[in-house]
């Protein structure tokens, strides 16, 4: 099962555009959302000591007035000082106006009392928030000394106008870091560009040396590591060219080779083979073991006779100087007669539907021909047979044996050269190249040769194409 893929970019340059874009956005959001932040903390810490300030001079501009203990009307004057929702307290007397001190928190509440300080808190009341503010009234002796007066104010001061400088500096942040999208996309756009550049330099290089262009190179650029890469690319075709250009170099003198030796062995064979011949008519007046050596003598020279012709055949399919004669021929008719020369039109069965009309070279399908039943009728069995069918686009031409078949070991090599499927028939009247050639004569027809395992024995079949002045 193969692992789900998340959808995204797929390509290098939006996954740069992507990647870089979404680090600066990502970056200015942060220092944006910082920013506010810090902004906002600045705007309500002002904003509260400002407020503890104005309490602290609003009750000391009031408290010289106050009689000590205080009364009623006293802790009145003081919450009207202080103004806005205040309660002012002295033991079990209080003054309060828009405050319930049941609402003061246990903590601030503990800062004004226990530890006679100014403290201050936010909170929530009824979805709005307030700044609490809560201090302890203070009593300054002729020597300096302060002591508390047992008087505590608690006020409250709305925090709308703040929040409305704190939302507004945060939607500034949030306009800061969207303007910051479409620089953030221009400068990822010329960086994958920067990038990318030497990128598809290497890319177009790889696709020409791929193609066939040993000539082909990349430019480096800069000292960075797309540099180093072109670099070594280059170095890597280079080195490529001087393999092939070897390699070429002697595959052409292994062929030229195969070509001159065959050619000079053909003038001395011809005379081998004449006297072989005359060899093979005088066997039937020799005795015992002199007419065995004439005529292994006699064998092995047919057979290398042989050898030689199929080697020049492969050393002019080798330079490509192989070329077709074409002719208009009945390919059932050419098959039948192949197999009549051969002596085996009684050992296979033709099947064929009626005239079937190609334009072939009839030297190389007769070439064809005889090698795959040649191949059928020696490590085969019978019955063989040939079947001839006319397609709309092609003449296909199938061989099939009941013999062991085609091994799985066998069938990727069977049309390879010297191939032989069976150590022990290495000195058997084949030279190994007969499949090859047949191949070769196929394909420069412009068709093909295959072969497979029928379960029952081996089939070969021949395809070639029809033209369309031939239909």
């Amino acid at each position: 099962m193969r692992p789900r893929r998340w959808p995204g970019p797929r390509g290098l340059r939006s996954r740069l555009l992507a990647a870089f874009v979404l680090v600066t956005v990502v970056a200015a959001g942060a220092a944006a959302w910082s920013g506010a932040g810090a902004a906002g903390a600045a705007l309500v810490s002002s904003h509260r000591e400002r407020t503890t300030g104005d309490v602290a001079v609003r009750i000391a501009e009031a408290a010289p007035q106050l009689s000590y203990p205080p009364d009623r009307e006293s802790l009145d004057r003081l919450r009207q000082a202080v103004g806005g929702d205040t309660a002012v307290t002295f033991g079990e007397l209080s003054s309060s106006e828009g405050l319930d001190t049941s609402l003061v928190p246990g903590g601030l509440r503990a800062a004004v009392r226990r530890e006679h300080r100014l403290a201050a808190q936010r909170v929530t009341l009824e979805g709005r928030s307030w700044l609490l503010v809560g201090t302890p009234v203070m009593i300054t002796a002729p020597d300096g000394s302060r002591t508390a007066s047992g008087i505590e104010v608690y006020t409250l001061r709305d925090l709308a106008g703040v929040e409305r400088e704190v939302a507004g500096v945060t939607r500034a942040a949030a306009a800061t870091a969207a303007a910051a999208l479409p620089l953030a996309a221009l400068l990822a756009l010329l960086a994958a560009r920067g990038v990318l550049r030497p990128v598809r330099d290497l890319r177009d290089t790889a696709g020409r040396l791929a193609s066939g262009d040993l000539d082909a190179r990349s430019e480096p650029q800069g000292a960075d590591e797309l540099a180093e890469l072109a670099g070594a690319v280059n170095d890597m075709a280079g080195s490529l060219q001087e393999s092939m250009a070897a390699m070429e170099r002697m595959q052409a003198d292994a062929r030229r080779f195969a070509a001159d030796v065959s050619h000079e062995l053909r003038t001395p064979l011809s005379t081998l083979a004449a006297v072989a011949e005359v060899l093979e008519d005088a066997t039937g007046g020799m005795e015992g073991d002199a007419r065995e050596s004439a005529r292994m003598a006699v064998s092995e020279t047919q057979r290398l006779v042989r050898l030689v012709e199929d080697l020049m055949e492969v050393s002019r399919f080798d330079a490509g100087t192989a070329r077709l004669h074409t002719e208009e021929v009945d390919v059932s008719a050419a098959v039948r007669d192949c197999l009549r020369l051969r002596g085996w039109s009684e050992q296979v069965r033709v099947e064929a539907d009626g005239r079937v009309r190609a334009r072939v070279d009839r030297r190389r399908v007769d070439v064809i021909v005889a090698n795959l039943v040649g191949n059928a009728l020696r490590h085969g069995a019978a019955p063989v047979r040939v079947r001839v069918r006319a397609l709309p686009e092609e003449v296909r031409v199938t061989v099939t044996d009941s013999g062991p078949g085609l091994g799985e070991d066998v069938l990727p090599s069977v049309f390879d050269r010297f191939y032989k499927a069976d150590a022990a028939r290495t000195r058997s009247a084949g030279s190994g190249l007969g499949l090859a050639i047949a191949r070769e004569n196929a394909r420069l027809h412009g068709g093909d040769l295959t072969a497979a395992d029928t379960g029952a024995g081996a089939r070969f079949d021949l395809v070639l194409p029809r033209r369309e002045e031939e239909r």
